[in-house]
């Protein structure tokens, strides 16, 4: 799986976030999420549990071997994006 097919997946799968994903192995990728959905949810982990569990069958599958995950409310972004290292 590329990281545009990777995107285009997850994007299908939780509409309402927006997704920056990197990786260029088809196994590997770094994924920044970013939505108002993370506001209502007060841990880091229940963020991150929120967009991997829309991943499982591809993790089970082995299509995706590692996901390094970052999830963002848009207040947060705006805040941090110019920080990122692409």
């Amino acid at each position: 799986m590329q990281a545009n097919e990777l995107k285009a997946l997850l994007e299908s799968r939780l509409p309402q976030c927006e997704f920056i994903v990197q990786g260029d192995d088809g196994q590997h990728f770094q994924v920044i999420a970013i939505s108002d959905a993370f506001t209502e949810l007060k841990t880091p982990v229940k963020k991150q549990q929120l967009v991997m569990s829309q991943l499982s069958e591809e993790i089970a599958s082995n299509q995706v071997h590692a996901v390094a995950l970052k999830t963002y409310t848009p207040d947060e972004w705006a805040k941090v994006k110019d920080l990122q290292v692409g």
